[in-house]
């Protein structure tokens, strides 16, 4: 297994399982420490948009019995946890009889479209900006250009995205204001669909875009600035190498390793969907949901999209750790 050893794997592997256990029962605790009852808040809902109860009371009082909230913490956190090793969510509270599953599977498809594109073009866009800037043999004028890059990067997302939409929604009418595809258009794979779902993550995937490469792009500058001087970037421009086989072969290889490591997190917490960005375009993703879970203080939605989100999240850090020796074979876990 090259660098690595089997002490270490099942080591890594039981941290993993303890990340699991530690951000699943975080969880479960910080929705209950939350004022209101999901309940009673759910009755006081469908009382406002014009229902009518008898006695909702008991009505209230049926629903806690019927999801179990009347039962004490503790016996709440063993069944929770028993669902949680049985990949079983549960139902929504505001949404029953919904389970967690059906409208995680609806809504998760379209932030995995949306974010996993997203982070794939500013991590390759800002880092290849990163490099250029920490170059020793890049142009003065390229160097004197590639910050303008950055310039819209210390603006959060939603502020970005209000800004999009003003231009390009309301006022040059290019793109839709929000949603994920038109309406009347059928969900298949047919263009009609495609080109729409295009056309609606246009606006929040730039603005997550435009957001984020300075991220990558100030990581990348300061790693190959340590590069720079390094005996192998020597040897290899002793040897007349091309400028641009030592460049990328060389010094951005051995740079991007920690940007690596952060991709792969990155691309754990898309599962969770970037909350501000989908609420602001009505996109109908895991962030969007996730607010809905919140706002409606549904413990079972919000426990079941933030405990994917550990579960993915943790995954890719044991995966990338256990990549290590292979993507730079100077790394190894093995005692010398």
């Amino acid at each position: 297994m090259g660098g690595l050893t089997w002490p270490y794997v099942l080591r890594r592997f039981g941290m993993f399982l303890l990340t699991i256990w530690l951000g699943t029962t975080i969880i479960f605790v910080v929705p209950r420490l939350a004022p209101g009852d999901p309940v009673s808040a759910m009755v006081s809902r469908m009382m406002a948009s014009g229902a009518t109860f008898e006695n909702s009371a008991a009505m209230i009082e049926a629903w806690r019995k019927r999801f179990g909230l009347d039962d004490s913490l503790p016996v709440q956190y063993l069944r929770y946890m028993g669902n949680v090793a049985r990949l079983d969510l549960g139902y929504s509270l505001a949404s029953f009889p919904s389970s967690v599953t059906d409208m995680v599977g609806q809504s998760l498809p379209w932030t995995i479209g949306l974010l996993l594109i997203a982070t794939v073009i500013s991590f390759i866009g800002g880092n290849t900006i990163g490099a250029l800037m920490g170059w020793r043999k890049t142009p003065a004028l390229l160097k004197q250009l590639l910050p303008l890059a950055l310039t819209f990067t210390s603006i959060p997302f939603f502020m970005l995205g209000i800004l999009l939409l003003y231009v390009f929604a309301f006022g040059l009418k290019w793109f839709p204001v929000g949603g994920g595809v038109g309406s009347g258009i059928q969900q298949a794979f047919t263009w009609e669909f495609i080109s729409s779902v295009i056309h609606h993550g246009t606006l929040p995937a730039f603005a997550i875009v435009i957001a984020s490469v300075g991220f990558w792009a100030l990581g990348m500058r300061g790693m190959m600035i340590t590069t720079d001087g390094e005996d192998y970037l020597i040897l290899a421009n002793a040897k007349g190498l091309r400028p641009d086989r030592i460049f990328w072969r060389y010094a951005v290889r051995n740079a991007v390793l920690p940007q690596i490591t952060a991709l792969a997190l990155s691309i754990g917490t898309i599962a969770s969907g970037a909350i501000l960005v989908e609420y602001l375009f009505s996109y109908p993703g895991m962030g969007y949901l996730l607010y809905l879970g919140i706002v409606n203080n549904d413990y079972t939605l919000i426990q079941g999209i933030v405990v994917i989100t550990i579960v993915t999240t943790a995954t890719a850090g044991l995966i990338i750790d256990l990549l290590y020796p292979i993507l730079d074979p100077r790394i190894t876990y093995q005692q010398r």
